[in-house]
């Protein structure tokens, strides 16, 4: 019968608001466990929900949890909210949350996610909605973690094969929205939960029109046929038109995440600082962000991410100076005669990374340095290049998550073919710094060791830390309730109100 009473809220008013919304690629699994496709997570966040989440001004609060509180550094007490049901009507609880545990470190599922757990010793449940977790250590992602959605133990728990599973296309979670089917390369409609444990969505129904031609979906953006949509800037700047600009409301933030140019420390080349140093201070970083991105775009000074607690305002950028780069070049041993020579690997279907690759070589040529440019399709670029780190430098990017993990890209054990640490960087100071800071709860003294460890890393210049591009978005003037923040524009569309 609660499926039955599910089904029939599907049947939406024809007068009922509609985002349209585009996406670019089909989702693979819409299961927050197995979701590593970012069409998947995407999907799959207005589904499910977690233990805990960002708010607008990137604070942890609580999600499905409703209050927290640590016994001491390795016992979390979570309290769980009253009233949520999942959307075929059942009531959520705890047994849902050990259910999650157990499923995402158990051998029935492969995913990268199961990592995030490694420091859970155990969980049980106190009540229905009392869940107390035990930390093997103090764990600075103690509660970051559990932003993982939750999945129904009542739909799973006799499931054979959770990676094949139906449920991983027809999807029931605890989420504003709900999912009655999809298909591939076709697009998805999400309808509004009306028993949604915060209140129902003002707006009814979200479709994600499925655009994979990048070309298409601005197309429709200007034709006024999607409500949100992001811009380059060069389409910003240069091809949309005053009545764009009254139809649409444009949002103009830092995106989360940075390109570089790493260095093999294992080439003798590099080991040397100076060359490091040297080539940093001939790269024109502003003149790269205006010619790339029209100024629509930040020089990184670091790797984590500014107005969180790990980046180092202090910090500031190289110089650019080409007299001191080629005094640094030949102190370093090399001049006219016996000139610096490496190679730029980049991905080629990343055209802004080919124009950068392209700037820098005609930069660094002018302090005598010749650099030629390597450019390969992605997964050739990984399987060749990359993971077996045969490259003199990579120009590549990372995301920038509001809870950065060190350990992953800077500890010299990562820099084990397979792991993250790409330019084999090492630094005792800096590994002892990680593991101190892995162990710590308290985020005033994480802050500090984190900021100790950008400015270690900056002083080193295993990278030379390029651009933060902006992201812009044009959101369809008429909404009301948008709240850009430093988690995106969508965080709030429960809110949002399309007239």
């Amino acid at each position: 019968m609660k499926r039955f009473i599910c089904i029939a809220l599907f049947s939406i008013s024809l007068f009922a608001s509609t985002l349209h919304l585009s996406i670019s690629a089909s989702p693979s699994r819409i299961n927050p466990l197995l979701a590593t496709d970012s069409a998947s997570a995407e999907i799959a966040g207005w589904i499910f929900n977690g233990l805990f989440k960002y708010n607008k001004n990137g604070k942890i609060v609580g999600d499905l949890a409703k209050s927290w509180k640590f016994l001491d550094n390795r016992h979390l007490l979570v309290t769980l909210r009253r009233g949520v049901t999942w959307h075929d009507g059942e009531p959520f609880s705890a047994e849902d949350v050990i259910f999650t545990y157990k499923l995402i470190t158990s051998p029935k599922i492969f995913t990268p996610y199961a990592s995030d757990f490694r420091y859970v010793k155990s969980i049980k449940a106190l009540d229905d909605h009392k869940v107390l977790i035990t930390y093997k250590k103090p764990y600075f992602k103690a509660l970051q973690i559990w932003m993982l959605g939750i999945v129904p133990k009542h739909i799973l728990q006799n499931e054979k094969d959770i990676m094949t599973s139906s449920f991983n296309q027809h999807p029931i979670g605890t989420g504003p929205y709900m999912l009655k089917s999809f298909n591939v390369s076709q697009d998805i409609t999400l309808y509004a939960n009306p028993h949604y444990f915060e209140h129902k969505p003002h707006i009814e129904k979200i479709v994600y029109h499925f655009l994979p031609d990048p070309a298409t979906e601005f197309l429709m953006l200007k034709s006024f046929k999607l409500d949100v949509g992001g811009l380059s800037p060069l389409q910003y700047e240069r091809q949309i038109g005053s009545k764009f600009k009254t139809h649409y409301k444009i949002y103009e933030q830092m995106s989360h995440g940075y390109t570089y140019l790493g260095f093999n420390l294992k080439r003798k080349k590099f080991q040397d600082i100076r060359v490091r140093k040297a080539i940093d201070m001939a790269i024109d970083k502003k003149l790269l962000i205006d010619l790339l991105f029209f100024s629509h775009a930040r020089i990184c000074t670091g790797p984590f991410m500014p107005g969180t607690f790990a980046y180092d305002p202090t910090i500031k950028p190289a110089p650019y100076d080409p007299k001191r780069a080629i005094e640094l070049l030949k102190e370093a041993g090399y001049t006219k005669e016996h000139p610096l020579v490496f190679e730029i690997a980049t991905n080629s279907n990343n055209s802004l990374r080919m124009y950068a690759a392209q700037i820098i070589q005609y930069q660094l040529a002018k302090i005598g340095v010749k650099v030629t440019i390597r450019a390969m399709e992605w997964q050739a670029f990984l399987n060749t290049v990359v993971t077996p780190r045969k490259f003199d430098t990579v120009l590549l990017g990372w995301s920038l998550g509001l809870t950065p993990d060190a350990f992953s890209i800077w500890h010299s054990k990562s820099a084990r073919l397979g792991g993250f640490n790409l330019v084999s960087y090492k630094n005792d100071q800096v590994d002892i710094l990680i593991e101190q800071a892995e162990g710590t709860i308290d985020q005033e003294k994480l802050a500090s060791i984190y900021k100790k460890i950008f400015d270690h890393i900056v002083q080193d210049s295993p990278y030379i830390f390029l651009y933060i591009p902006n992201a812009i978005t044009a959101v369809n003037a008429k909404i009301k309730n948008v709240e850009p923040s430093i988690v995106g524009i969508m965080h709030n569309e429960i809110d949002w109100i399309k007239p």
